[in-house]
């Protein structure tokens, strides 16, 4: 089994708490290594700058949020001491108002102010989460005219499937994207359910057994962004992440190209050893996909085995096209 254009070892997969922790920077270089891909420092991940404009929408709203709501803190927080210290017992020049109850001001500013603010901050986080719908379709970077990358992606215990329909590789626990592009990806579970977080890129969304979610992303500068899953699925939680690797155009062909010519096949077979539960020792990828894996996860948790996914993906973007 090829690991990321050369190689025969297949990576095992260990079990539970005896699988190697390693750092989120560590896991970049090897899997970018393995990829044939220049590794870019993920230190930068620690402070909140946004790769793409999902991210830089949310960081915006973040900030405006905090914004306004330092209107109510800030006041609170220097007036408190300040009244304590103005009407102290021994401060004689404080007048003394036993008969006083009401301040038209006080209640106008006390009331009026965080009224405001609450109705202004609702006002934005309603609009911005309409735009920000995962589930609505983003326009391709400056100077790019490709059409959107889908990626089907399946949660599991505890690591990561991508499978790339139309380029026919898959890759586990690595994502590679070319720099630009839009990317839609198609997000269930093979087990419990679990939420699929790539900070720098976009936000959260959840990935359920026999459903189909959809999530919108554009990476418009290379680099390496660290990816995980939010959701508590077990002993292997904490070591169920992942890297994403936005690279230029071309070297997402030749990337294409080299997985194509060293990966292995991943057959129903191949897949069952995949999705048993563990923490894969290095990422894997598949230079061969079954044309239908994808569809026959999402169809075996349902009642009727002719469920398809392509019928399960019309209806979601049905739900969208009404949603707009």
């Amino acid at each position: 089994m090829a690991i990321f254009g050369g190689g025969s070892t297949r990576p095992s997969i260990q079990r539970g708490a005896q699988v190697q922790d390693t750092s989120t920077e560590r896991h970049a270089k090897r899997t970018a290594s393995r990829a044939g891909l220049a590794a870019m420092p993920t230190r930068a991940a620690i402070v909140a700058v946004a790769a793409g404009p999902v991210a830089a929408a949310e960081r915006q709203l973040l900030v405006q949020a905090a914004v306004l709501m330092l209107f109510v803190v800030v006041p609170v927080i220097v007036l408190t001491p300040w009244v304590a210290w103005r009407f102290r017992r021994r401060n004689r020049r404080s007048a003394y108002r036993p008969g006083w109850d009401f301040s038209r001001l006080l209640e106008v500013l006390i009331w009026g102010v965080p009224a405001l603010l609450v109705a202004l901050l609702a006002v934005r986080v309603w609009t911005q989460s309409r735009a920000l719908d995962p589930y609505r379709a983003i326009a391709p970077g400056q100077g790019s005219s490709a059409a959107p990358l889908d990626v089907q992606v399946v949660g599991l215990d505890w690591k990561w499937l991508f499978i790339y329909p139309d380029q026919h590789i898959a890759t586990l626990d690595t994502l590679v994207l070319p720099v630009g592009r839009a990317v839609h990806l198609h997000l269930t579970s093979d087990t419990v359910m679990e939420s699929l977080l790539v900070p720098r890129l976009a936000g959260q969304i959840y990935a359920m057994p026999g459903m189909i979610t959809q999530l919108w992303l554009r990476a418009d500068r290379p680099g390496d962004f660290p990816g995980e899953n939010t959701q508590y699925n077990g002993s292997g939680f904490a070591r169920q992440k992942f890297v994403v690797h936005a690279v230029d155009a071309d070297a997402f062909s030749r990337w294409v190209g080299q997985v194509r010519a060293g990966g292995g096949v991943l057959d129903a077979r191949r897949y069952r050893q995949v999705a048993r539960r563990g923490v894969p020792a290095a990422p894997e990828c598949f230079g061969q996909v079954d044309a239908d894996l994808y569809g026959r996860i999402v169809a075996k948790y349902h009642a009727s085995s002719q469920v398809h996914v392509s019928t399960m993906a019309s209806r979601a973007t049905g739900r969208m096209n009404d949603a707009h």
